[in-house]
């Protein structure tokens, strides 16, 4: 089967969620093109199949599209085009929409002076409407002829009607007011979408780059992996890479949303978009420009504000339905009275119009978008990516959270708290050396904190050489050092060893330590014991406040999912506040128990690294994945990616989502409560085209400035 070309370009120029959705159906109809997504939040439209710029630009002429491929607009393009946009002066952007309405003022000064039948004050209204409607009735008319039934259609029909019963003034007023709206509209999805923009921002558009033997300064687009980028203090850090030479502190907040700088060292891993505060480092490049976590965090927003959120898919077919039946009922005020009720024709025909403009669901279709990408925007500038609509929406009705024990509610360093010697003939020193020749050629968290505290003691294990070294699988190791067979591993893994005869001594030794919350380790022989081990990883400093903060959200259980033993898995639980703690688990259990706790609550997260915990994060309703700037995996496998390993982010995504959610209910009963109002103004004959283009606008205003509080949630 051949696969279907897939192109992704920029869109400039959408004034409103329906122009989009006509430019996406015009796309569709195109011969070459098998499918087509606009993407309104991010101003992108995904063609499957062949289409060019000229053929795009032409199914968005209505609206003066124009179209770039994705990869032509970077962030220098922007900004330039931002630059540009700021020095127009506010004559020139808004001549049209100035001239028009200077010809309504001269028209109401006319009718004062000549009369309102005179033919200078008509002139001067008609003027007004083809200037400042001449864009809308372009469309409006097209609109008509195709049965294409839009807010534009609304308005075209209305204003025609208003012309022909001789409501020239209101006609002209209705034409600038909605021109007005059109322009608010447009206006606050910008600032909604510079909150994308920033972030492309963030890193230069070139580099000093060590290639060859000498110093260049690069376009990013031409650095090539393997490259040293040199960043000096006060920098900022163009590409991802790895020092390799220097030392510094780094201010990662444009990623991880910390602002607390981070000491950078060679090996040590750098991100785009972050600043260089203090040494000189020499970072080899890791990465290609689109690659980088910077362009991966803007890719995947971008993508989010895509994905449709429940709320904005109910509203998208509401008004697929809507604006056909405001046209019905507008064309049954317009006839009924005077047919059967002996109504007068002029006063009830105006009476329709007034209710087509009422009816145009600005309001109604901009109320969730623009919430959308303003909440999604505002999480990523505070380093939480969220991946779409639904997962906003989700994240406010959560009623349980499962969280992952090591590197979430800890720290997923363990160190070593007690070294107890058990054997009489040998000291600490002594007892490090050989558990350092154990577990050096060991990977596991609890192996590398014995080496740990063993090069911080300063022991000398040069002259012991492990040999027949072999790993017991979820119980510890074994290897002969000397000609001697040593073990260092859990408790079980001596009770195996021990059958019987020192079961009590372990046992006891064992539970002491783990019910003060530590993994207790064993290192001995087949005859004896020669030392006990207790390793602890510390809770985050953030964890119990974060428990907190959920409890009084009201989520209703918090619990521990760890492969840790029971006492310390509790001791941990009941530090940190958290509600119920689930060991001994392996990764399908975590999974089962996830299962189980959507069945009694409904709507559950998983909190985990993103990568061990992948099945139960993906059986959660929210996967929650921690540290994203450090793993691809996190950023793919999560549908919430925190950028840092801070918790508190937790506390504040909900309180997001539930903003969020609480805005778009508002905004959708307050778009329809206020259209409902104007229409009953139809039973005494009250509405009138001022009244209902004023309601619209008003509507369409408020509900973009609610939106637009989003951008100003605080942590």
């Amino acid at each position: 089967m051949k696969e279907v070309e897939k192109q992704i370009y920029r869109v400039e120029g959408f004034s409103c969620a329906n122009c989009a959705g006509k430019f996406e159906r015009n796309v569709k109809a195109l011969p070459g093109v098998e499918d087509a997504k606009v993407n309104f939040g991010a101003s992108k439209i995904t063609v499957f199949g062949h289409a060019t710029v000229e053929e795009l630009e032409r199914a968005g002429a209505f609206e003066n599209l124009k179209v770039y491929p994705d990869k032509v607009i970077r962030k220098s393009s922007t900004k330039k085009e931002d630059q540009q946009e700021s020095t127009v002066p506010f004559y020139e952007k808004y001549q049209t929409l100035l001239f028009s309405g200077l010809l309504i003022v001269l028209g109401y000064v006319s009718t004062f002076v000549n009369g309102e039948d005179n033919l200078i004050t008509v002139l001067l209204f008609i003027s007004s409407i083809i200037i400042g409607g001449y864009s809308l009735f372009k469309v409006g008319l097209n609109n008509l002829i195709h049965l294409d039934f839009d807010m534009r259609t609304l308005m075209t029909v209305a204003i025609i009607g208003a012309a022909i019963i001789g409501e020239w003034a209101e006609g002209a007023i209705v034409v600038i007011l909605f021109a007005i709206s059109e322009n608010l509209e447009r206006y606050s999805m910008d600032q909604a979408r510079k909150s994308i923009r920033s972030l492309m921002e963030l890193a230069p558009n070139e580099a000093l780059i060590r290639r060859g033997g000498e110093e260049l300064i690069l376009p990013v687009e031409e650095i090539k992996i393997g490259d040293i980028m040199i960043v000096k203090p006060g920098q900022k850090i163009a590409m991802d890479g790895v020092v390799v030479k220097g030392t510094s502190t780094v201010n990662e907040a444009a990623i991880t949303g910390e602002s607390i700088p981070v000491e950078k060292k060679e090996k040590d891993e750098v991100y785009a978009g972050t600043l260089n505060e203090e040494g000189l480092l020499e970072i080899r490049i890791t990465k290609y420009v689109e690659d980088t976590t910077l362009s991966k965090i803007i890719e995947l927003v971008e993508e989010a504000q895509e994905e449709r959120a429940p709320a904005q898919a109910f509203i998208d077919r509401f008004a697929k339905y809507y604006t056909p039946i405001i046209m019905i009922i507008a064309l049954h005020v317009a006839i009924v009275p005077p047919l059967f009720f002996g109504g007068v024709w002029l006063e009830w025909i105006y009476q329709g119009l007034a209710v087509l403009v009422v009816g145009c669901p600005c309001a109604l279709v901009i109320s969730t978008p623009i919430s959308i990408v303003s909440a999604i925007g505002s999480a990523a500038k505070k380093g939480v990516l969220i991946k779409g609509g639904i997962y906003l929406e989700e994240m406010g009705s959560l009623k349980a959270i499962a969280f992952d024990k090591t590197g979430t509610l800890t720290k997923g360093l363990p160190v070593v708290t007690d070294v107890k010697v058990m054997d009489e003939g040998s000291n600490e020193k002594e007892i490090l050396a050989i558990a350092y020749a154990l577990e050096k050629s060991s990977s596991h968290p609890l192996a590398s904190a014995i080496v740990r505290r063993a090069e911080e003691a300063g022991v000398n294990h040069s002259e012991l050489v492990v040999e027949q070294f072999k790993s017991i699988t979820g119980k510890g190791i074994q290897a002969t050092i000397g000609g001697e067979t040593y073990y260092i591993g859990s408790p079980n893994l001596f009770i195996e060893i021990f059958q019987s005869g020192l079961m009590e001594v372990i046992q006891k030794e064992a539970t002491t330590l783990q019910n003060e919350g530590k993994t207790v380790m064993f290192l001995g022989t087949k005859e004896k014991i020669l030392a006990v081990f207790a390793v602890r990883d510390e809770l985050r400093e953030t964890s119990k406040e974060m428990l907190e903060k959920l409890h009084e959200f009201g989520i209703e259980k918090t619990v521990l999912l760890t492969g840790d033993n029971e006492a310390t898995a509790k001791a941990i639980g009941i530090e940190a506040g958290i509600l119920e703690v689930k060991a001994d688990l392996m990764p399908e259990d975590k999974l089962e128990f996830v299962k189980t706790l959507r069945k009694q609550y409904g709507k559950v997260a998983m909190v985990g690294d993103g990568v061990n915990d992948a099945p139960a994060l993906a059986a959660a309703t929210v996967g929650i994945a921690m540290g994203g700037a450090g793993t691809d995996t996190a950023l793919e496998t999560a549908d919430v990616a925190f950028m840092s390993d801070d918790l508190s982010k937790l506390p504040f995504t909900i309180k997001l989502s539930r903003k969020a959610l609480a805005i778009i209910k508002t905004n959708i009963a307050f778009a329809l409560a206020v259209k409902l109002l104007a229409l009953l103004l139809v039973v005494p004959g009250w509405l009138t085209l001022w009244i209902a283009i004023f309601s619209d606008m008003g509507a369409t205003l408020l509900v973009t400035l609610n939106s637009m509080r989003l951008l100003r949630v605080r942590e």
